[in-house]
This record gives structure tokens, sequence and C-alpha cells, in this order.
């Protein structure tokens, strides 16, 4: 059986090459971590995930991104993967965003 996955998005970079690097360092050996910076490649990747019987565990999701706020991506990606769990990162004060987070994922 193979490994669970964890999948992050986030637009910057740098940033996602920080999330995956740690990631990587605490969770490589029980987790498969998967990692882009862009929301349709996100969601073409999980629908072939799920099309191959692949299991994600957990969504670690940027909220401020050019396509699609995090919070519609992990609604969308929870169409797909209801069981997994769910992570959002902003580094802004968006009080409104924090509650439909909660409220909705």
């Amino acid at each position: 059986m193979s490994q669970p996955i964890i999948f992050s998005i986030d637009d910057d970079p740098q940033v996602l090459r920080a999330i995956s690097r740690d990631l990587k360092s605490k969770y490589r050996e029980d987790y498969k971590i998967l990692s882009t910076t862009s929301v349709s490649e996100a969601l073409e990747a999980l629908l072939e995930l799920r099309n191959k019987g692949e299991q994600v565990a957990l969504f670690v999701s940027d909220q401020r991104m050019p396509e699609m706020e995090g919070v519609d991506f992990l609604e969308k990606a929870l169409e797909l993967f209801p069981d997994a769990k769910r992570v959002l990162l902003t580094a802004y004060s968006d009080t409104d965003a924090a509650i439909r987070g909660i409220n909705n994922v």
C-alpha cells in the first residue's frame, strides 16, 4: 500500500519550499509530500490521485493566492478527499477567511 499524502499549496515558491522542506524533514518516512504553486495544477493532480486510489491525509494551503482563495481550494479538495485534515495559512489578519475556514472546511 502506498503512503498517505501531505499536499501543500502556496503561490509563493520560497514559502512553499520552506513548508515542503520542513514537512519532509519530519514526515518523509510515513507520508509522501507533494506541493505546487498553482491551484489549477493542484486540482488536476488531486483528481488524478483520487482516480489512482491514493489517500490524502492533510492539506496545507495558503489563503491568499491569485487563482483562488485557500478556503475555496480546501472546499474543492475536500470534495475529492473528504476525510483529509486541513490547515489554512495566512500572513494577514483575515478574520473573514478564518471564520469561513472554521465554518466551511
